[in-house]
């Protein structure tokens, strides 16, 4: 059976209004440890935003963004009745160098609770939260605590792609839900897995697209691709140099490792070549010092790369350095209502991923309005959804693949 989801309209509003209100009474923006989007003067990005450009398909080709799109509100019709205790849970990097990536997922699905939870006065969900450090070995300690919480009907996360690979089969043994706004290697949905879903594109979809974009769009010929250690850096990297084919310059191709802050030799490698691009696959606690780097051996060919760097905090840490990076991400740009209700109540503006997390909160929360009340009940009701979000449409196939999904192009200007 299809169920396709009801559309309400107010609570995002509604949040809005509240969450002003609390700001009023003194909410303070998120410290650097807290994933901050506000950027330095001394770094020279104090007036450099990560700017949506063009959406594109797996060819590489321009799509239209539609805007008819009705999506579904978290709020409901404001009768909803749930037991007490009801809750989700978002797991993820909550603290440590790649936070802001978490914290972005969590602060968007705190918007679609807080609409919920003000709408509804018989059922006010708890959303628990699981910091992982985007660590797979963490994230193996977190997973049992959260099956063993019976009050958790659905999981919001694992984060990051090597969490999730190192838990999935823990979640799907526990019949517990989970959708991930950003867990994007492509193997994740092969492992027979029949709780997991995927809130976006994954990179099997990302790589050839951005690679075409970058040969037949942009006309790189010669790009260097250059990968960290992590599932997600080596996935990427493998589906990037793939679509590039011929244009892949192997000759400048490297591997560093998450942790890394000195990019000497991949730096040398890239500085002798004659390519006239660098991808970089992995997240921006390397990707910054990595372009900064860049820079300053006077290599100023473009630097792109994808959703991992995708996030303020590389422009932050970057510095000037990050002026003109082209990057991808298979998740949406925020609509405006929802960047200022998202702000007024976490103090910051949205992030990558912010509204995928945003998204599938409210369709964990729509299935609780509905009726279910136990994991069995979501896990149908998730399998069987069809629902309009912020983002895009959200229907998955038998794999937890999304049936149709686009990317998204990104400029730092």
């Amino acid at each position: 059976m299809q169920r396709t989801a009801r559309r309400t309209t107010g609570g995002l509003a509604l949040a809005l209004a509240a969450t002003l209100a609390i700001t009023a009474c003194g909410t303070q923006s998120q410290g650097d440890d807290g994933g901050s989007t506000e950027t330095s003067s001394e770094t020279g990005s104090a007036d450099l935003k990560i700017v949506p450009s063009v959406q594109i398909d797996i060819d590489g080709a321009e799509v239209p963004v539609e805007t008819s799109g009705d999506p579904v509100d978290p709020a409901g019709d404001g009768t909803a009745e749930c037991a007490e205790g009801t809750s989700i849970a978002m797991a993820g990097a909550l603290t440590g160098p790649n936070a802001a990536l978490g914290q972005n997922i969590l602060y968007g699905a705190k918007v679609a609770v807080d609409a919920f939870n003000a709408a509804n006065a018989g059922c006010q969900v708890t959303i628990k939260e699981f910091d992982t450090e985007g660590d797979p070995q963490k994230a193996t300690q977190v997973a049992p605590q959260i099956v063993g919480d019976a009050s958790i009907i659905a999981l919001l996360g694992p984060a990051f792609s090597g969490e999730t690979s190192a838990t999935g089969d823990v979640f799907s043994q526990a019949g517990l839900p989970s959708l991930s706004a950003s867990a994007t290697n492509p193997d994740i949905t092969k492992n027979g897995w029949k709780t997991f879903f995927r809130g976006l594109a994954n990179d099997a979809v990302q790589g050839p697209a951005v690679a075409k974009y970058m040969v037949d769009t942009l006309g790189y010929e010669k790009v260097c691709v250059v990968q960290d250690n992590s599932d997600y850096g080596v996935g990427l990297a493998k589906e990037i140099t793939a679509g590039l084919g011929d244009a892949a310059d192997d000759s400048c191709s490297a591997e560093v490792k998450v942790g890394d802050k000195d990019f000497a030799a991949a730096t040398q490698l890239i500085s002798s070549s004659d390519a006239d691009a660098v991808f970089y696959a992995g997240y921006y606690a390397e990707a910054a010092p990595f372009a900064q780097q860049l820079r300053d051996a006077g290599v100023d060919i473009p630097f792109v790369s994808a959703d991992g760097t995708n996030d303020p905090q590389f422009v932050t840490q970057a510095g000037a350095a990050s002026k003109g990076a082209i990057l991808s991400c298979p998740c949406g740009p925020a609509p405006d209502d929802f960047a200022a209700a998202y702000e007024a109540l976490n103090g910051q503006a949205p992030g990558v991923y912010s509204v995928e997390g945003y998204d599938l909160a409210t369709i964990m929360l729509t299935g609780i309005a509905s009726g279910v009340t136990d994991r069995a009940g979501m896990l149908d009701f998730v399998t069987n959804y069809d629902g309009e979000g912020l983002a895009r449409t959200y229907k998955w196939d038998d794999t937890g693949e999304l049936s149709s999904a686009l990317i998204w192009i990104y400029e730092v200007q």
